[in-house]
């Protein structure tokens, strides 16, 4: 299969400029591009974490949040993230909020691959249970945002540096969580 998918470059200063195919933006030498990342959780409280595909380029087999993604070139960022939700998780979001506008991080994984990212974080709602797409996601798992914290803290080697640094800066793994429990009814 070709990879077909466009990802948007930035400047230091976060501003577009230029277009790469995704395939090679993920290297060891990583250019800064456009990404986000969601966090999704369902009715009872629980947040969606992810264990990511082995066939990933970067971090294969590592737990990670609900799901990540890049906006292809003029597309709107809150359509990239509904359009990988579909995607990897099978999933409709509700709710999707904008949590983390400016969050940036460069990571390098054990390979050397690095990661280079302006990556707003989402947060976002679904009524709707997981059916993953195997070449992205590998297993999925709804959980306590309190447990999830305490693993983070404990053996954050074992989660994606974007998770680590994301749970660090919106507090959604403390003791209460960043949206409000709804009740079922």
């Amino acid at each position: 299969m070709i990879d077909v998918d466009h990802v948007v470059l930035l400047d230091d200063e976060g501003r577009a400029i230029g277009t790469a195919p995704k395939s090679s933006v993920h290297g060891t030498d990583t250019a800064l591009h456009l990404a986000f990342s969601c966090h999704v959780m369902n009715d009872r409280g629980q947040i969606l974490v992810t264990r990511r595909a082995l066939g990933k380029t970067t971090w294969p087999g590592v737990w990670s949040n609900s799901f990540c993604g890049h906006p292809r070139p003029a597309e709107p960022v809150i359509n990239a993230v509904q359009r990988r939700a579909e995607y990897e998780l099978g999933i409709t979001l509700a709710d999707i909020e904008l949590a983390l506008p400016l969050f940036r991080y460069r990571a390098v994984d054990a390979s050397g691959i690095v990661e280079h990212e302006v990556c707003p974080v989402y947060i976002a709602r679904t009524a709707t249970e997981p059916v993953l797409n195997p070449l992205e996601v590998s297993e999925a798992k709804w959980v306590d945002p309190h447990d999830l914290g305490t693993s983070l803290t404990a053996t954050p080697w074992a989660f994606s540096p974007w998770l680590v640094l994301q749970a660090q800066q919106l507090h959604l793994f403390d003791s209460e969580p960043a949206l409000p429990r709804r009740r079922a009814s």
